[in-house]
């Protein structure tokens, strides 16, 4: 199954948050370079959520045939990226994510989509 970008980058943000991550993102940076329409960052708590939610993540894109091309970090699980093309997902260990910063660099004051988790709707 096919998703169009911007509905697949809110729905990678929907299952992390569901999973428990922490301070989840979704930049539009389809302007600001060719290799991907959006960015979706996040964090877990340490090495073994942020392992276990890019492995939920898979999991569940999977059973809608939505499969990463690349995938990469997962043996350190400091910073696991998962490429989908269109989509590129950052999960982050929180002392990674503080110490690189992607958001800084690919910000341009425009470009933050607003995620509302299920929770915060109510």
């Amino acid at each position: 199954m096919e998703l169009d970008s911007k509905v697949l980058s809110a729905r990678v943000a929907e299952i992390l948050n569901n999973k428990g991550a922490l301070d989840i993102e979704i930049l539009e940076v389809g302007h600001l370079t060719s290799i991907a329409d959006y960015f979706v960052i996040c964090s877990g708590r340490n090495a073994m959520a942020v392992r276990s939610l890019a492995e939920d993540l898979e999991d569940k894109l999977a059973e809608i045939d939505v499969m990463p091309r690349r995938t990469e970090g997962a043996r350190e699980s400091k910073w696991i990226v998962l490429d989908y093309a269109t989509v590129i997902v950052h999960i982050f260990h929180p002392e990674e994510r503080q110490y690189y910063n992607i958001e800084r660099l690919w910000q341009d004051g425009t470009n933050q989509v607003e995620f509302i988790s299920i929770e915060d709707r109510k």
